[in-house]
């Protein structure tokens, strides 16, 4: 007897991480990949987290200003509440800035997936300093597909891997985009500006810690 044929077998699903730098396309990665699950008529549930309204509250959306609708949450537990009671209603789960949530969005992926779920998430795998990001790297690691985008250095043009934060703070969560961050490759990163540089960038940005 196939493994199939057991009674209450469900399929694995799969676990997508897409990353990179900032300005490298992954939320535009992730709206193209959530329209196509919706164009082959998959059910479709977006999720992103409260502290990022940069560009539209209730809805993924890219640099590029494409956008998807979703669901705004504070937390993993929040994320859970809301998509639980429909579970049996959608397919395929969309997270964007993943790096926003706590570790505990690692189990919750791989719980999902074992549920027969496509579970797609975009995020950050480095912070400002060049380090690790949880939980990205963690996702990555449990992933059935990774897929990791460069930007384009805004210093010298080559392909850029970090993002280079504008600003003094050292706090590891400071929401902002162009004008508070550019993307840098290897050799123009610089994880730390000088205090005086750094001054009056510092001021246009929202600082959270976390």
């Amino acid at each position: 007897m196939s493994q199939t044929s057991f009674p209450g077998y469900v399929s694995p699903g799969r676990i997508e991480v897409i990353t990179g730098p900032m300005f490298s396309g992954k939320s535009e990665e992730l709206i193209r990949r959530l329209k196509r699950a919706e164009i082959a008529k998959r059910k479709v549930m977006c999720f992103k987290p409260d502290l990022d309204a940069r560009y539209h509250r209730t809805a993924i959306a890219s640099h590029s200003a494409q956008t998807l609708n979703a669901h705004t949450v504070a937390n993993v537990g929040e994320l859970r509440a809301v998509l639980f009671p429909l579970l049996d209603t959608f397919e395929v789960i969309g997270v964007d800035e993943a790096q926003f949530f706590d570790p505990s969005l690692v189990a919750l992926s791989l719980e999902l997936m074992h549920l027969g779920k496509r579970v797609i998430l975009a995020g950050l795998d480095t912070t400002f300093a060049g380090e690790p990001f949880p939980p990205v790297p963690e996702l990555m690691a449990v992933a059935d597909e990774v897929v990791k985008l460069s930007a384009v250095c805004m210093q010298c043009g080559a392909p850029a891997v970090h993002t280079q934060r504008l600003g003094a703070s050292q706090a590891l969560v400071v929401v902002g985009a162009a004008g508070l961050y550019e993307a840098r490759c290897r050799a123009c990163f610089k994880p730390y500006l000088d205090e005086h540089a750094s001054e009056q960038l510092e001021m246009q940005g929202l600082v959270i810690g976390r």
